[in-house]
């Protein structure tokens, strides 16, 4: 999360005030769902005005966009600190391919929405959120690499297109948890990358 620190005085930062807005509106969207939160609404829950969320951010759905993107940043920052905790590559890929399962499936906002008002979300993660979906295979790819390289484990030259198969694969599984494979616990998730994950990555190397 960045800093809510005032540069000087009691003037806070500009970033300090989006991050404000955006922890306003999560707060408002997972209690009463996006349908029923207003500018208004998030506007006085961060102690702002109307138009400055409006100047800042923009509409409710570019506030939604943003809150996205925000969450999705700080799961990439959080997977970025997995590898120093395994010795194996095998480790590091099931451990970041659980965690980003169990840490959406989890999360109030995408439970919520999936539940309630899936015509809001659905679109944030199909055909309006190609952002978000490069921004993830992106930053998985050097995170691997990083790894691939820190600890010389063998070059995979197409790894930025396995890591998209996966991110797909990922995908697919957080929209539709529902299926003849078993996906429902952090153990089947770990034993289902083992089987199916680690190989689409190092399979050929």
């Amino acid at each position: 999360m960045l800093s809510t620190a005032a540069t000087s005085g009691n003037s806070p930062t500009a970033d300090s005030v989006e991050e404000r807005i955006l922890d306003a509106a999560l707060v408002q969207f997972e209690r009463v769902g996006v349908r029923k939160t207003t500018i208004e609404d998030i506007a006085k829950a961060a102690d702002v005005d109307r138009a400055t969320v409006y100047r800042r951010i923009g509409s409710r759905d570019d506030v939604v966009s943003a809150a996205f993107e925000r969450e999705v940043r700080r799961l990439l920052a959080d997977l970025s600190e997995i590898p120093a905790r395994h010795d194996t590559f095998d480790g590091i890929v099931v451990d970041v391919f659980t965690t980003v399962i169990t840490r959406w499936r989890a999360h109030p906002l995408v439970e919520r929405l999936l539940t309630l008002e899936a015509d809001r979300l659905l679109p944030q993660l199909t055909v309006e959120g190609g952002s978000f979906f490069l921004l993830s295979v992106a930053a998985s790819t050097e995170i691997l690499r990083k790894v691939l390289e820190d600890n010389r484990f063998p070059d995979i030259p197409d790894l930025s297109a396995r890591v998209e198969v996966v991110c797909r694969v990922v995908h697919s599984l957080i929209l539709q948890p529902v299926g003849t494979i078993d996906t429902g616990s952090e153990q089947a998730l770990a034993a289902f990358a083992r089987t199916y994950v680690v190989p689409i990555l190092v399979a050929g190397t």
